[in-house]
């Protein structure tokens, strides 16, 4: 049986995993956007308008869900953990109402300019549009994030009768995890984005859609792929070293380190053994997580058990950081090899753009194994070193969380396939309506033609 405590972490992992997908193509999808927008204005293609309206598009309905599934978990706060807001809510209240008075009142007043003022404002104001619903996206991101970096590694506050009251909202917000955070979820949204982006294309591709703006936009996924992957590996590597010094137990956790040790192996897989404490069937490289974490082959790492019961659960850490590194290290060799074969043939094979469609959502999936050893990491507090998990926790029954956890499962199943479905779909219409255009020349004017042209 479930207790409200494992129940209520579930149902906050089930809206944090909904909600985060939505997010992380936005922030840098509007980016983007801007990019097509003002290639559009420098070279006077009419391709890359035509490229724009069809991701305006998909910004529209990505964003949409963003913010309805933002809204119930922020609902969270209130029902299933009540002890968080009486604890720390003069710290977590004022940094999401940061997050409201700037970036999401900013996004709402230019977003209705930029995807319906294109043909009713100047060019000049509908490309100020754009780069401002980007600068929105951006600070949304800037603000939940040092929130969330401050309550992993908590800084510029007091505690007074067991209630959190800031005292220097600098040191708050510039806590010492967030800049690492802040940008490798930066670098994450780009390669969410741009996998997003080449993978579609490569979609469209595959279906014999061979016009310019497909192939554009493949072009310009790959290209970013190719050096966001990289960028983000490195970041990755400051990261860990900053997650070593505030946070050892969350890197014990990572690298299946049960005892302290120097020369620690960099585990390729083992299966982590929480009752014995220890590890089985393991397979690594000699002293590889002492060079990488220390940047000394006999650098010590703390091990778990130097943490009692303030360490958090190995497993899914472990085997979820494993993943956040493998899929990395795939984008890292589907960036090369497709650049590389755009570079030597001018197009790819009809393979690597199957590889590409698979991969449509791979920054999903790497994201989400990221947060996951974020959060999960964090482990048993809620607020490291301030408030734990359990002491936040509602005290409502069982039942009613099992009541509200189905429901969200079940609503967000229909919204993540519908979402997947009318992106394709979109696609295929673009590429129908295209097609259409071209074999009727007559109907319409040049003008038209091409703005029913995706």
């Amino acid at each position: 049986m479930l207790d409200t405590l494992m129940l209520s972490r579930i149902q906050f992992a089930l809206n944090i995993s909904f909600h985060i997908l939505f997010p992380t193509i936005t922030i840098a999808l509007c980016w983007a956007l801007l990019f097509f927008k003002l290639r559009a204005n420098i070279t006077g293609d009419d391709t890359w308008n035509r490229i724009y309206r069809f991701w305006v598009k998909i910004f529209a309905l990505t964003f949409a869900l963003g913010v309805v599934s933002g809204i119930t978990m922020s609902f969270q706060f209130g029902t299933n953990w009540p002890g968080f807001m009486e604890k720390v809510g003069n710290v977590a209240g004022p940094l999401l109402g940061y997050e409201v008075l700037t970036a999401f009142f900013l996004e709402a007043t230019f977003l209705g300019v930029m995807l319906f003022g294109g043909d009713k404002v100047s060019n000049r104001v509908h490309t100020l549009a754009t780069f401002m619903v980007a600068i929105g996206t951006t600070l949304s991101a800037f603000w939940i994030l040092a929130l969330n970096s401050w309550m992993h590694t908590p800084a510029g506050h007091v505690v007074r009768d067991g209630v959190v009251y800031p005292e220097s909202w600098l040191a708050i917000i510039f806590n010492p995890s967030f800049p690492y955070r802040f940008v490798h979820m930066m670098l994450a949204s780009s390669l969410t984005c741009a996998f997003l982006i080449a993978g579609v294309s490569a979609y469209r591709l595959l279906r014999g859609d061979d016009k310019p703006g497909p192939r554009y936009t493949l072009k310009f996924g790959l290209v970013a792929v190719l050096f966001l992957a990289p960028a983000q590996a490195l970041v990755g590597d400051f990261h860990g070293l900053n997650t070593l010094q505030h946070q050892p137990a969350k890197i014990a956790a990572m690298e299946g380190i049960w005892h302290t040790e120097r020369g620690a192996p960099l585990l390729l897989f083992a299966l982590p053994d929480s009752k014995q404490k220890t590890n089985h069937f393991e397979i690594g490289i000699p002293k590889g997580a002492s060079l990488i974490l220390t940047h000394d082959l006999d650098g010590e790492i703390k091990g778990l058990n130097e943490f009692a019961d303030a360490h958090p659960p190995v497993a899914p850490v472990f085997f979820s950081f494993r993943v956040m590194v493998g899929m990395g290290v795939l984008m890292i060799l589907v960036g090369i090899a497709g650049c590389w074969t755009l570079y030597r043939r001018g197009q790819l094979y009809r393979w690597q753009l199957r590889v590409l469609l698979a991969m449509t959502f791979a920054g999903w999936l790497a994201t989400l194994a990221g947060w996951y050893v974020t959060e999960i990491g964090r482990q048993p507090f809620i607020v490291s070193g301030i408030l734990r998990t359990r002491d936040a926790v509602t005290d409502q029954p069982p039942e009613f969380v099992w009541l509200s956890l189905i429901t969200y499962a079940i609503v967000y199943a229909c919204l993540l396939w519908a979402y997947i479905h009318t992106l394709f779909l979109m696609a295929r219409k673009a590429a129908q309506l295209e097609s259409f255009s071209d074999a009727r020349p007559t109907q319409g004017s040049p003008t038209k033609t091409r703005e029913v042209q995706a």
